[in-house]
């Protein structure tokens, strides 16, 4: 039985860390929203009065803002006054990380780049996530996730040869986000170990390596550039339909173990004797024969037969869920990888336990400028804070 934990028990590892952000979209919020609930405090630097670009003009409505960044904190000030950089000179000081995913040079050129916050906190952990990196041709270059994934070769990669094609979902931006908090995490333990500052960079051009790398392994070994089915021979994979309408998938690797456990399965131990099929290599060769033959078998009876029969006979598979399978798949659920919203949004957990317990994701998503008053007075008087209100040089909700 599953011990419940109440949340006031919750091990956050970065409880006392507070971090400012200063960025918008997705790799750097899904960032921060990680280090957010591993205990974090997040301060989200964003403009006056619409807030960062992700609200969408909804405020706090837009769900993939709330995904990414419910629990932290608003001040909305305007960096295009000199007022609104002291503002958040003043401020660096009182935090552990500045965090920015600006073009190359733009936060310095405000007078806050990595240099000048170091000068105000010595022992800053400052980052910078970028499209391409802090140089090179392709710098100051706009990025989104379509360009991480076209630059990145994961547009080659997960398409048919000679026919790429956009992917149904973000990859690009989400590996970027986790390769930053990776590398925040990184930097804070170099921190606690020397005391000296710690510069972390990374970009989107650089975490699609993270996802490219078996496909860079295989232009070696093919010698030429793999597409979406070079991988299938040499992983034997199926994707197969069911008499019932549904998919499962299977991956048998190179192991004989699975490759008997399927065969079993499907009540062809023919195959294990058969030439083309009986060892790794020569079932590579063959591989798109075995696929066809794999795939009339599936179609000959249900789901919940194969279901049965591969689970008994060891064969590593799974089914083909939508998003809405695998939020409700009764794996996720005993995972608890979910937390719902009160109107049903699914936000996700962190992808760690610690001490046996998920970190949950507590609070809401801020309404522009909902915490401005308050972060601005850990410097300021009230007068002054009062004067910037009025001088529309930060907006705070009333």
């Amino acid at each position: 039985m599953k011990t419940v934990w109440r949340q006031d028990m919750q091990h956050k590892p970065l409880d006392g860390i507070r971090i400012l952000e200063i960025g918008g979209y997705i790799s750097l919020p899904f960032a921060t929203s990680i280090l957010c609930a591993l205990g974090a405090e997040v301060v989200k630097v964003e403009k006056p009065v619409v807030g960062e670009d992700f609200r969408r003009l909804q405020n706090d409505g837009s769900p993939y803002f709330r995904q990414y960044n419910t629990g932290k904190r608003s001040l909305s000030v305007d960096l295009k006054k000199p007022e609104g950089i002291a503002l958040v000179k003043a401020l660096v000081p009182h935090f552990d990380v500045v965090l920015e995913n600006l073009r190359p040079g733009k936060l310095a050129a405000m007078g806050l780049g990595p240099e000048e916050c170091r000068a105000l906190r010595s022992d800053l952990v400052y980052g910078s996530v970028t499209g391409f990196g802090g140089g090179g041709p392709l710098a100051n270059r706009p990025a989104y996730d379509t360009i991480g994934h076209a630059f990145g070769g994961l547009y080659s990669l997960f398409g048919d040869a000679g026919h790429p094609q956009l992917a149904g979902g973000l990859s690009a931006d989400l590996v970027t986000g986790l390769s930053t908090a990776t590398g925040v995490l990184a930097a804070l333990v170099g921190r606690l170990k020397t005391g000296a500052p710690q510069r972390v960079e990374t970009s989107i051009m650089e975490a699609v390596s993270c996802l490219t790398i078996d496909g860079i392994t295989q232009a070696f070994e093919l010698g030429a550039d793999p597409s979406r089915q070079s991988r299938h021979p040499q992983a034997q994979n199926f994707c197969v339909k069911t008499s019932t309408g549904e998919f499962l998938a299977i991956h048998l690797s190179s192991s004989q173990k699975f490759w008997h456990a399927l065969c079993t399965a499907m009540d062809r131990l023919d195959l294990t004797e058969d030439p083309r099929f009986a060892e790794y290599r020569p079932r590579e060769s063959n591989y798109f024969e075995l696929a066809e033959i794999v795939e009339a078998e599936f179609e000959r009876k249900s789901v919940q037969h194969w279901e049965q029969a591969l689970t008994a006979a060891d064969v590593p598979f799974a089914p083909v869920l939508s998003m809405s399978g695998y939020l409700g798949h009764e794996q996720v659920e005993w995972l608890e990888m979910v937390e719902r919203q009160p109107d049903g949004l699914a936000l996700m957990r962190p992808p760690w336990k610690f001490d046996g317990e998920r970190p949950d994701r507590p609070g809401t998503a801020p309404r522009v400028g909902a915490h401005s008053r308050a972060v601005a007075a850990e410097v300021y008087s009230p007068e002054q804070i009062e004067e910037l209100v009025q001088n529309k040089v930060i907006h705070a909700e009333q």
